[in-house]
């Protein structure tokens, strides 16, 4: 065993061909797109005449699922040898500690938009004791807003997998 292995046990061997990795991406994809389904959802939802009460969702309600998306893009912006590449002549100095700067930057981002999902549940639904079909307008939120952290989780260990018959030529 590798002295410089951080965990005891192995990868599994499943987890580096590109079948994993494709199934990955449609993992994240999907996620992605349910959370949004949901955020469209109880949008669509409390507009209607069945909703039966005065709340809402206005741009408050959308304002973290915006801040996750984002931090999704900028998460899986980031090339995975970036964050060690000041051992490299050609990437400049400090590429490293820029890249994870911004993977930061992106994390707070995600983790910003699911603690205000829940900043949202509790001060707009839950402190006017809103019943169940109007509570499930902020439960939603805080619903989508995790499938969408959960996503980028997917994404990122799915595009950073290394297979070794991936040739990567540059001119």
């Amino acid at each position: 065993m590798s002295s410089n292995r951080l965990f005891r046990f192995p990868k599994p061997a499943w987890f580096n061909n590109a079948n994993g990795r494709t199934a990955g991406v449609y993992t994240a994809g999907a996620l992605f797109s349910l959370g949004f389904y949901i955020l469209i959802d109880i949008a669509a939802w409390s507009k209607s005449a069945l909703n039966g009460s005065e709340a809402h969702v206005t741009f408050v309600d959308w304002i973290p699922g915006i801040c996750s998306a984002l931090g999704m893009l900028v998460i899986n912006s980031i090339d995975k040898s970036r964050l060690s590449a000041d051992s490299f002549s050609y990437s400049g100095n400090g590429v490293a500690w820029k890249a994870r700067l911004v993977l930061f930057l992106g994390f707070a981002l995600l983790a910003g938009g699911l603690a205000g999902s829940v900043v949202v549940l509790v001060m707009k639904y839950i402190v006017p004791e809103y019943v169940w079909p109007t509570l499930w307008l902020g439960i939603g939120n805080v619903v989508a807003n995790a499938l969408v952290m959960l996503s980028s989780a997917v994404l990122w260990v799915a595009q950073n997998m290394e297979d070794e018959y991936t040739y990567n030529l540059a001119l």
